[in-house]
């Protein structure tokens, strides 16, 4: 199994790069570290580590991007908590941004 994600920036009309991004694992009674990244020039991290099966939320750090840019955000931050079933299969958790809001789906 591997995991990706990337992020765009939809106000700006492009990838945001340099976007720090956290996943965690569900290990039964709290959240583990599994591993980080950033988003590189096209807002992509190929590989995110292979989590495997059960629940694991990834995190960006929208607050830290949008400073970069001079710009005010109402989320410093974007969790997205999902649940791998098919270890076996690819993963991919893209996010459309915007200072004042966000969308996410499952890619492929």
């Amino acid at each position: 199994m591997s995991l990706s994600t990337h992020v765009l920036d939809v106000v700006a009309g492009r990838p945001a790069s340099g976007v720090s991004v956290r996943l965690e694992s569900w290990t039964g009674d709290d959240w583990s570290p599994a591993a980080e990244g950033s988003t590189d020039a096209d807002g992509r991290i190929g590989e995110l580590g292979g989590p495997g099966a059960g629940r694991h939320r990834i995190t960006f750090d929208t607050g830290g991007y949008f400073a970069a840019l001079g710009v005010v955000t109402f989320y410093p931050e974007v969790s997205v908590v999902f649940e791998i079933a098919d270890a076996d299969q690819h993963h991919h958790v893209p996010l459309l941004l915007s200072p004042f809001g966000y969308t996410t789906y499952r890619g492929s």
